[in-house]
């Protein structure tokens, strides 16, 4: 015998039994295995046997480095003889079984389908072709054809699928060839082209006579044909041929019959398939109607009823959800128009954009519901959805986002604006000029002393409780109040709600007035009436409001009746309780009451607000212990989802009752029976726009959108009273936009209430329970949309109840920081400044609606006015920090608050932060949208963060002369050190920073560039990676420094590439907590976000000690040694985040090294000691006060450090 010539692996003998009879059958090649058939069956024979006797057998003929496959293949597509292909169709089966997915790789990569196939053409040449040739030829292809992605191509050019889609034709009864040819075309239909031409052929009709009512026989191929079904429907046009033929009522009676028969829940993967038919049938309009018509809301909904008590079943509630969600009829909101229910007339309009699309469509246009058959419900809104994956979704479309312009990246060589142009703007500089002669140094230490009427406590998470701040205890507070105004009402001549001011009316006494003012009342705003608010005490009502204007008044809070008041009232005149006001004095030393009312006095809005809301009349006082993320519960979002589900099942249990409606014009509050809650939203920053109440404790309410804009729905802040004590109340908001929530994610709303107020705790607090986020049936117009279809509303569903009778509560999506709250603290911290400080507050300019944007300037005066302390004084580095561009994101004036706190604080800390830096502070870029209530834009309706590259001066005029401020200091070469604007951010935890890198930008998006482009210093990077090691809520992993094409317009991109500061950054806050850190599970409060403003501060300083330590040439080095240092911070995956303001992105710097600095904080730590023995503890935070003295804990146990 010739020796064979077969490769053998190493360790297998060459005369093994296997390798000599793969030998032989090469060796009878081409004509010879036709000549002499019997030996190749032979061989072919016995080489079976091994295989299936001998387990070693198959691991030799596939072993690496053998050629069996090929001899086995080769031998295959030569032989005509039907019982050897039938011998190497089952050595292949074998072969193919045992090796599982590598072996049918190898056999896919060795062109094994093709062979496959061309057999198969083959034997159908035959007249009577063999049953058993084409059963293990469909068996095979079935096992290898997932493997092979072309398979379906192949298939559909060889002709080989109407040969299995006839063969089932031919052997519907035969059960035992039909099912390799429902599997082998399962494959071919995941091939769309294949499914279409399949469903020509009439493989539609042919599945649907396979797929019978439930039955315990032939279960398996029953599987197999549902799931070919499911494959063709995804073809549009099979899903229309299927509707078309009246199949979907059949479908809904086969899913019935198994749901209802199938009592163990052993088929549920055949209820499943089912479930996917329809999804895929409903994905067209035309299955969508008839979906309905047959009535498959009502018996998917039932049947999930049925399921939901076996968690095993989850896939099937879910399933159904999905498919009654994408066939609920798409409905416009309750409301007359999308815009919003406030108007202003903007004087100038720009040729194009958004608003002047808004203002350019006649008034019938405007809400339209969009019948698209687009379908981006195709992925389900289920329990198990994962952050990680919306978050690499994100990630990826961030990257076609980056800047690939090189010439983009670099700075602007040429001013954009003449020096004659920004002269102007030098009176904002003074102190730059400034000698002060003639100023009386110790004078003005003196007075300044004197007004300083007790220390500023600087904010710090841990701050102490207020009981410690005051000894005073809850009760005490709570009976020793401050006078209180008189309630001054109108008397009603009918029913309506506007009333004549002229007369005095006194609202009908209440039993709870023994106790408890009603809510509210009127705030004195003249020097009359506060003489005389102690001698006339009226009974109060809700809510406050201001004098000279029509305005609604309430009765008893928590009862029915007459808005209007009640006959009689008079008599009772100087008996009722008057509004018991509790004395914060000592718990918010910045906060008073009166100069509020003064400022709201002074503040402009659209609506002309007559109102203040409590929670910025008494003021908010941070509770005492951090709040924890909410804990969701399992199945919570399905079950609100079944619920909206019901409405549309039973439309006759839905009361469909309105409540409120800003679009009803002066009576926005309807008079109701008492069964009925009772909203508002009329007041400054306020946004409510309609109350639906659906059922008796249940309520739908719509959002107002921005002032000249048809969208942007997010922020809420709105009054209820009128609740019973202990009913569980659900609150659904209808109409958000984004595509997901923190709300989903462990975050709640905040709750004020007045009764909690008024005995000691005011404060706002974290509520709610249910709570979920999804998508409702409410279609968004292409018009809102930028001309996109199909899209939906979001719901914002949760529950609470409440604890006091005749209560009035508020709930808002952030803690309200208003505009006049910013005024009355602004005068505050005016009114106690410490000695030694340069504080000048200017009016920048004037807002569309006629408020005042406040520039502020801080620093330190100079220790005397000669010539060496002046020219230090004019030589100090400047820092330019801005907020509140974006109303909603209200974190960020608390933020900004505790950095003025800090700023004005009298530690040492403070003192040698004004002596190092001259702070210029926009702290409200954005008036008009914070007072007005709008979440993004201002009057303009326009997003003011996209508006720096070309400021418009009559529509952005904040922007405007912001960005020439800084314009102004280029040219005058005092180019700030630091720019920062303060935002937030919805859709992601913690506080990070976003910078501008030229080197992480080409990193990112690969483009070429040259070594010397690529030059810059990493200066960008030392502020946040200090505040990383400091800040327990910041964190590193969460910075970016990308420069994306579509953020090329705001501030800090413009005042980076513009401007040429290199340390632009916005600094985004969370509104719903921390994953990392100390703060790691808890949501954030008004303690952590002042204490981040604070510790911003503390960052400055350690950012001055590394400038003033080292000369300019050695700034690189230092601070990349910086980068160095980081301690290794391990960050949990952040939630889902898509359009935000700035988009999450992955840091692709490595910030693991440990800190090895030994010398940056000598002098910072001597200061913090001096500040430890010297200061009161209120006055420096005492977290600040350990992180400075603290160098060695610093470096090895950073706050940020997660485990």
């Amino acid at each position: 015998m010739n020796k064979p010539k077969m490769a053998s692996e190493k360790g297998v003998p060459n005369n093994s039994r296997v390798q000599i009879l793969l030998a032989q059958l090469e060796k009878l090649s081409g004509d010879s295995m036709v000549r002499d058939p019997e030996s190749a069956r032979q061989i072919t024979s016995k080489l079976l046997h091994l295989i299936q006797t001998q387990e070693k057998t198959s691991k030799e003929m596939m072993s690496k480095g053998t050629s069996g496959m090929d001899v086995i293949l080769n031998s295959l597509e030569i032989t005509r003889d039907t019982q050897t292909i039938l011998n190497i169709l089952c050595i292949l089966s074998e072969l193919l079984t045992l090796g599982k997915g590598r072996r049918v790789g190898v056999f896919v990569s060795k062109g094994g389908t093709a062979v496959l196939l061309r057999i198969l053409i083959n034997a159908n040449k035959e007249f009577h072709p063999s049953e058993e040739l084409m059963l293990q030829l469909h068996s095979l292809l079935a096992k290898v054809g997932p493997k092979d992605r072309k398979l379906g191509m192949k298939a559909r050019l060889t002709g080989a699928l109407n040969i299995t889609i006839n063969l089932i034709k031919k052997n519907l009864q035969n059960a035992k060839l039909l099912l390799p040819c429902l599997q082998v075309l399962r494959v071919y239909s995941a091939n769309i082209i294949n499914a279409i031409s399949l469903g020509k052929s009439g493989a539609i009709e042919l599945m649907f006579k396979i797929v019978a009512p439930y039955s315990k026989k032939n279960t398996t191929l029953i599987k197999v044909a549902v799931d070919a079904l499911c494959a063709l429907l995804k073809s549009k046009t099979n899903a229309r041929r299927a509707v078309e033929g009246d199949y979907v009522p059949t479908l809904l009676s086969l899913y019935l019959d198994w749901h209802r028969k199938d009592t163990w829940h052993r088929h549920t993967v055949i209820r499943k398939g089912l479930l996917g038919c329809l999804r895929n049938v409903t994905n067209i309009k035309l299955g969508r109607q008839a979906f309905t018509k047959a009535d498959g809301m009502r018996i998917l909904y039932n049947s999930s009823i049925e399921c939901l008590s076996v968690r095993t079943l989850d896939p099937l509630v879910n399933a159904s959800s999905l498919i009654m969600r994408k066939c609920f009829p798409k409905n416009r909101l309750p409301l007359p128009t999308i815009k919003s229910a406030f108007t202003y007339q903007l004087e100038h309009v720009l040729p194009s954009g958004p608003v002047a699309r808004l203002y350019s469509q006649p008034p019938e246009v405007d809400d339209v519901v969009d019948d698209s058959d687009d379908n981006e419900d195709t992925e389900a809104d289920t329990e198990n959805d994962t952050e990680n994956e919306e978050d690499e979704k994100d990630c990826g479309s961030l990257n076609d986002d980056i800047e690939k312009d090189i010439n983009k990246l670099h700075p602007e060589k040429i001013p954009s604006r003449p020096y004659e142009e920004l002269r102007v703007y030098e009176k904002f500089f003074v102190e730059l000029s400034q000698d002060f002669q003639g100023f009386n140094f110790e004078s003005s230490t003196t007075s300044s002393s004197a007004q300083s009427a007790q220390p500023i406590v600087v904010p710090t998470a841990q701050l102490p409780s207020p009981n410690h701040v005051s000894a005073r205890t809850a009760h005490d507070v709570s009976n020793s109040f401050a006078p209180s105004p008189t309630l001054y009402t109108s008397q009603a001549d009918t029913g309506d709600c506007v009333k004549n001011l002229d007369q005095k009316v006194v609202a009908p006494k209440h039993p709870a007035e023994q106790k408890l003012s009603q809510a509210s009342e009127r705030v004195p705003l003249n020097a009359d009436e506060m003489e005389s608010k102690q001698k006339h005490p009226k009974p109060t009502q809700s809510p406050l409001h201001l004098e000279g204007i029509a305005i609604r008044c309430l009765a008893a809070a928590g009862g029915g009746g007459s808005d209007c008041g009640s006959e009689g009232a008079e008599d009772e005149v100087g008996e009722g309780a008057v509004l018991e006001v509790p004395d914060t004095a000592q718990l918010l030393p910045l906060h008073d009451l009166d100069l509020y009312v003064k400022m709201v006095k002074q503040t402009k809005s659209v609506p002309h607000y007559t109102e203040v809301a409590y929670p910025d009349y008494f003021g908010h006082v941070a509770p005492t212990c951090r709040e924890p993320l909410l804990e969701r519960l399992y199945g919570v979002q399905r079950s609100k989802i079944f619920q909206d589900i019901e409405r549309l099942i039973y439309p006759n249990h839905i009361m469909d009752k309105v409540v409120y409606d800003l679009d009803i014009p002066g009576c926005p509050v309807i008079e109701s029976d008492g069964e009925s809650l009772k909203f508002n939203s009329q007041f400054e920053s306020g946004n409510l726009r309609k109350a639906i109440q659906i059922r008796k404790y249940e309520y739908d309410l719509i959002l107002n959108s921005d002032i000249n804009s048809n969208h942007h729905h997010q922020w809420f802040y709105f009054e209820v009273s009128g609740m019973r004590v202990g009913t569980m109340y659900r609150f659904n908001i209808i109409n958000c936009e984004k595509s997901n929530s923190q709300f989903n994610y462990g975050m709640q709303v905040l709750m004020y209430s007045v009764q909690e107020a008024i005995s000691g705790r005011p404060r706002w607090v974290r509520t709610g329970t249910d709570i979920c986020y999804y998508k409702n049936h409410f279609a968004r117009s292409s018009i809102a949309t930028g001309g996109q279809k199909g899209k939906s509303y979001y719901t914002m569903t949760f529950s609470t109840t409440f604890s006091h009778k005749d209560d009035v509560c508020y709930f808002s999506y952030h803690y309200p920081y208003t505009y006049s709250s910013l005024k009355m603290h602004l005068s505050k911290l005016e009114a106690m400044k410490p000695p030694g400080i340069y504080l000048r507050q200017d009016v920048l300019c004037e807002t569309l609606g006629g408020n005042s944007c406040l520039l502020l300037t801080v620093t330190a005066m100079p220790e005397s006015n000669s010539s060496d302390h002046i020219c230090q004084f004019r030589n100090r580095p400047l820092i330019f920090l801005s907020a509140r561009v974006h109303p909603g994101e209200t974190n960020a004036s608390w933020v900004m608050k505790g950095t003025l706190e800090f700023l004005m604080g009298t530690s040492l800390l403070a003192a040698t932060l004004r002596e190092s830096f001259i702070f210029k502070i926009v702290p409200m870029l954005n008036p008009d949208g914070v007072i007005n209530g709008n979440h993004r834009c201002s009057l303009s309706g326009e997003d003011l963060n996209r508006q720096w590259q070309n400021p418009n001066p009559d529509l952005h005029p904040t922007i405007y002369h912001t960005k020439s401020l800084l314009q102004y200091l280029a040219h005058t070469q005092r180019t700030p050190l630091v720019f920062c604007d303060y935002h937030g951010h919805s859709r992601k935890k913690n506080v990070f920073m976003y910078g501008c890198s030229l080197k992480e930008t080409v990193w990112q998006s690969n483009i070429s560039a040259t070594p010397c482009d690529l030059e810059e210093d990493l200066a960008y990077r030392a502020l946040p990676k200090i505040l990383s090691q400091i800040a327990p809520a910041f964190s590193m992993a969460s910075c970016s420094f990308v420069v994306e094409r579509s953020k090329e317009s705001t501030a800090r991109v413009v005042v980076w590439r513009e401007i040429g500061v290199q340390r632009s950054y916005t600094m985004e806050s969370t509104v719903c907590g921390c994953d990392q850190g100390k703060y790691k599970g808890f949501q954030v409060g008004t303690k952590e976000l002042e204490e981040m403003g604070a510790q911003f501060c503390v960052a400055l300083l350690r950012l001055k000690r590394m400038t003033g330590l080292h000369s300019h040439q050695h700034l690189l080095d230092l601070e990349s040694d910086l980068i160095g240092i980081q301690p290794k911070v391990v960050s949990c995956p952040t939630t889902y985040v898509m359009d935000e303001d700035e988009p999450s992105f992955l840091e692709a710097v490595d910030y693991s090294a440990e800190s090895n600095d030994e010398d940056t904080e000598v002098d910072l730590e001597a200061a913090a000691a001096s500040v430890a023995t010297s200061t009161d503890a209120g006055e420096v935070p005492e977290r600040l006060s350990d992180s400075e003295n603290n160098h060695d804990a610093w470096k090895s146990e950073p706050v940020t450090s997660s485990h």
